[in-house]
């Protein structure tokens, strides 16, 4: 491969190479993640905002996002409104665990989910996003990017993996930032038991970031669902020779065809 570059002097965003060469994260991670920090402070970037804009579906988009959060990419916490009204609200980070340089925060809070930039560098403004579509309703949407269900088994197995492996004694906000990839296999029926060997197993001698080494595993070895169960085909009774005409008949135990039975020919 051969490069045909010609410098840019408008509408352009430095993007390390640690986020467009990640080894862990999916290339729909990476290229949203570009596409993020792209975006100016106060863009809306909730899933129903970005699955109106790309042909990923939000189920896509929302583990995308998810895999930007694990890596330290992305910060999203949620804030009540003075109307009352819960949402969420995101920071981009372009340099995981730099320190981050003063910005301003937007003016507005009235919007759904917003991103701000950490630590990034001086460049020209950006061109005006277009807005997200607008809803249909009358009634106002609800948040963007809802908090995921995390079950209470997958906190305990994070949590509990220093008991067998003191190498991997994770902090309070690793085990909350890991649980939702740990429920996913919980939800496709694997025990806690199966999640806790998988991810002690075949440790390298050096383990430097367990985080980052967990976070590999539980995405990269999650199993598929289990298939549904298939019913049973009904059972037939075995053949039977009939003992008073010598018919085959199909019956549990071996005796007369209903021909032959004395009851039955008594009630016909």
């Amino acid at each position: 491969m051969t490069h045909d570059n010609t410098r840019h002097t408008t509408r352009y965003t430095v993007i390390g190479n640690h986020l467009a060469q990640h080894a862990e994260l999916s290339l729909l991670a990476i290229g949203l993640g570009v596409h993020i920090q792209s975006l100016p402070a106060g863009a809306r970037i909730g899933i129903k905002c970005l699955a109106a804009r790309f042909p990923e579906s939000e189920h896509r988009i929302a583990g995308a996002l998810r895999e930007l959060e694990r890596h330290g990419y992305l910060t999203r916490t949620r804030e009540r409104l003075p109307s009352g009204r819960v949402v969420t609200r995101t920071v981009s980070h372009n340099q995981p665990g730099a320190t981050p340089a003063p910005s301003a925060r937007p003016a507005s809070v009235s919007q759904p989910a917003s991103v701000s930039r950490a630590g990034s560098s001086l460049r020209p403004a950006p061109e005006p996003v277009p807005e997200c579509p607008a809803p249909q309703s009358v009634t106002p949407p609800e948040p963007d990017t809802p908090v995921p269900e995390v079950h209470p088994a997958a906190v305990a197995v994070l949590a509990g993996l220093r008991r067998t492996e003191p190498r991997l004694t994770l902090s309070e906000r690793d085990v909350h930032r890991l649980a939702p990839a740990a429920t996913a296999w919980l939800e496709r029926g694997v025990s806690a038991d199966a999640v806790r060997r998988t991810l002690t197993a075949d440790l390298p001698d050096d383990v430097r970031h367990p985080a980052g080494l967990l976070a590999h595993r539980l995405n990269a070895l999650l199993p598929p669902p289990l298939p549904a169960a298939q019913p049973e085909p009904a059972r037939l009774d075995p053949l039977q020779n009939c003992d008073g005409c010598d018919r085959a008949f199909r019956a549990p135990r071996p005796g007369c065809c209903p021909r032959c039975r004395p009851d039955l020919k008594e009630a016909a």
